[in-house]
């Protein structure tokens, strides 16, 4: 079974948005993109509001879907979805990462990220 994920790229003055994974979860400290699984009952742009919301305290405007692709972990395989959008309000918090940072493409290399989130990375550089 292949678990639906969704993630934002929220660009604010050529800096995105990266989130550090907590210590007790999988992939520990390992950046990603914010975000998370997308439930049964929703649209994959609805979850990824309603993640950065819970995760970061943000209310998201999503845009547009601009890469996926499917990564088998040995516990779970994913579809992860990156999207566009930008915070309508709210200002971010810790609630559940490590810790967040604004970066530019140029310091991706000073990050380690999660293998689906650097499937993703390369695709769009």
């Amino acid at each position: 079974m292949i678990i639906d994920v969704v993630a934002a790229m929220i660009c604010d003055d050529n800096k995105f948005m990266i989130c550090q994974r907590p210590e007790t979860k999988a992939r520990p400290l390992c950046w990603e993109f914010p975000g998370g699984k997308v439930d049964s009952n929703e649209t994959k742009e609805r979850a990824l509001i309603r993640e950065c919301n819970e995760e970061l305290g943000i209310i998201l405007k999503v845009h547009e879907n601009i890469a996926d692709t499917i990564y088998e972990y040995d516990e779970v395989s994913i579809h992860l979805y990156l999207f566009t959008a930008s915070i309508s309000e709210g200002v971010p918090q810790l609630r559940e990462h490590n810790d967040l940072r604004w970066i530019t493409k140029d310091e991706i290399s000073e990050y380690i990220f999660c293998p689906a989130d650097r499937v993703i990375l390369k695709k769009l550089l």
